[in-house]
């Protein structure tokens, strides 16, 4: 989140409302005077309240709160459901209520007007509490019975010289005039800050908005806030919150989903990134995003699942029927559900709920199903900016965010929002449709930082839970369901006919092997048998010769030859 700095020497008051702080670069000009315009039923008079509670409170500076509308009573009983007692701290002299009644029909101009009564009895309260800061709501009730401007503008002066005298740091309330800011057209002038409150419905949704309009001698965020009241009072949301300084987080975290897992390198998501899933209605968004939930929850880390379509107790029916028990990790207290229509606030005023469920619960995983029904509030451009910003918040708390996108029909990988750019991991569920069945499939489209696969997957999603099967391609494209099982069946019967066909042939090698060696032995033997023979004409032959050679040795000595 960008943080406004500043280097003035001017002190400031924090009022402990938070994003308000932020904005005014630590609060309101400490020893001034502020002043908190805007029209009836915008919150000043909770602002300014808030202001004083939180000093005694948080900062341990007591505070008079000085009303010229509602008595002590009405302003106990209308706080007290803000968690705010009022009574309490007047009690423990934190606190100081003073009512001063004025009725306009009972006031009449004459002679000199001057703000000595009010001086004394504000002087006597502050000195009661030892107050450091005073709120006066609403200045035109002071200065209802005064038609005399020039009058009107010195006494307003010399307040807040007198309350500046005193070193209190002052808030003053004012109603929005008739084309102007106050209805005297003078506080603004003579006040050291001005708060401008507004209270607006557009497209029939209504936001508050805070602006700074000024703020003598120091810097401050320029732009309209919207700002939230609930029952912890006044929460303000800088819009200017989109920084690009966020640490580059290395660690990994599964998606629930093994196989998924597989494809994103191994190991799954990266911790505190952001994740599209898109697809067209009935793909499997949501019991995706529940997986990775539910993985989160395992690893003890909490979760906020921000619901704008379903209420928590159908979405956990529902995933209930894939095997999925988050009720468990609801009553854990790993797992918060925030549900309402878009169109119960504004698409700033969602921002806000969001940014404070966050800042209270601190979750490591966040949901968002699904992002496109926030154009109910906006326009396309205003959700990606919203988005913009709430995926910059998250990364600075290095929270994982998980963004479900409805696409159309027929118009591929295009998202209605156009904030693929956005994300740092895109996974696309889509249909399939082929021999008259429509099935998911599943694919990474991008995943930053990481070797991902880029195979199609068939997204099974059945009482057991999800199942990643492998897809088929053909001349047909990818096969899957019932046509994926028909070729898985057709692929086994392949099988079997290639292990049958080569049993045969090994047994034709064996049968001929045999074949082979029984000719051997045949020859063998013939070799054998027709060598005996050989070897005997060959024995013959060989005494024949001897006996010839022994017979004309003999007749040679028989012959006396030489």
């Amino acid at each position: 989140m960008n943080t406004i700095r500043t280097t003035e020497s001017i002190r400031k008051c924090p009022t402990g409302i938070q994003g308000l702080d932020e904005i005014t670069c630590g609060g309101l000009p400490r020893g001034r005077t502020s002043l908190v315009c805007g029209a009836a039923g915008c919150g000043k008079t909770m602002l300014a309240m808030q202001f004083l509670v939180n000093g005694s409170v948080l900062y341990g500076e007591p505070g008079v709160f000085m009303s010229f509308e509602e008595n002590e009573q009405e302003l106990a009983a209308n706080f007290a459901s803000l968690g705010a007692d009022l009574e309490a701290l007047t009690k423990a002299d934190k606190l100081r209520l003073d009512y001063v009644r004025l009725e306009r029909s009972e006031i009449s101009e004459t002679g000199d007007y001057d703000l000595e009564g009010l001086f004394v009895r504000l002087d006597y309260a502050i000195k009661a509490v030892g107050a450091k800061r005073v709120v006066l709501d609403t200045i035109e009730a002071l200065f209802a019975g005064l038609d005399n401007a020039n009058i009107l503008r010195a006494e307003l002066r010399r307040l807040f010289r007198w309350l500046k005298d005193r070193g209190m740091t002052a808030v003053v309330t004012a109603e929005k005039g008739d084309g102007a800011l106050t209805r005297h057209g003078i506080e603004e002038y003579v006040s050291d800050c001005v708060l401008v409150l507004d209270h607006r419905a557009a497209e029939r949704i209504s936001t508050r908005h805070l602006r700074v309009l000024k703020y003598r001698g120091s810097s401050h965020g320029t732009n309209e806030y919207p700002f939230l009241i609930d029952e912890q009072g006044i929460s303000v949301m800088p819009v200017t919150s989109v920084g690009l300084d966020a640490p580059a987080r290395t660690g990994k975290i599964s998606s629930g989903v093994e196989r998924l897992d597989k494809m994103l390198g191994g190991e799954g998501y990266y911790e505190g990134s952001s994740i599209l899933i898109s697809g067209t209605a009935g793909t499997g968004k949501t019991t995706l995003a529940a997986y990775a939930v539910d993985a989160a929850c395992r690893r003890g880390e909490k979760c906020v699942y921000f619901a704008f379509e379903e209420s928590p107790g159908q979405i956990e029916r529902n995933l209930r029927s894939v095997g999925l028990d988050l009720r468990r990790w609801v009553d854990g207290g790993l797992l918060k559900f925030a549900a309402a229509r878009p169109t119960f606030h504004g698409l700033e005023m969602h921002l806000v709920s969001m940014y404070k469920k966050i800042e209270a619960v601190n979750p490591g995983m966040v949901v968002v199903d699904p992002i496109s029904n926030l154009t109910a509030v906006g326009t396309i451009t205003d959700v990606k900016i919203m988005l913009t910003r709430l995926i910059d918040f998250l990364k600075m708390r290095g929270s994982t965010l998980l963004m479900l996108d409805l696409s159309t029909p027929g118009h591929g990988e295009e998202t209605e929002l156009g904030v693929s750019s956005l994300a740092d991991t895109w996974i696309a569920l889509r249909d399939i449709e082929f021999g008259g069945e429509r099935n998911r499939g599943l694919y990474i489209l991008k995943s930053r930082g990481m070797a991902h696969s880029n195979q199609i997957r068939e997204f099974v999603i059945g009482a057991e839970g999800i199942e990643l099967l492998d897809v088929y391609t053909g001349k047909e494209g990818v096969l899957t369901g019932s046509a994926r099982c028909a070729q898985e069946l057709r692929e086994r019967e392949e099988e079997r006919l290639r292990l049958e066909e080569i049993g045969r042939k090994r047994q034709e090698i064996e049968r001929r092997r045999k074949q082979l060696a029984v000719r051997v032995a045949e020859l063998e033997a013939a070799f054998a048998a027709e060598k005996e023979e050989l070897e005997k004409s060959i024995t013959r032959e060989e005494a024949e010769l001897r006996i010839g050679e022994e017979s004309r040795d003999r007749f040679a000595a028989l012959r006396k030859a030489d």
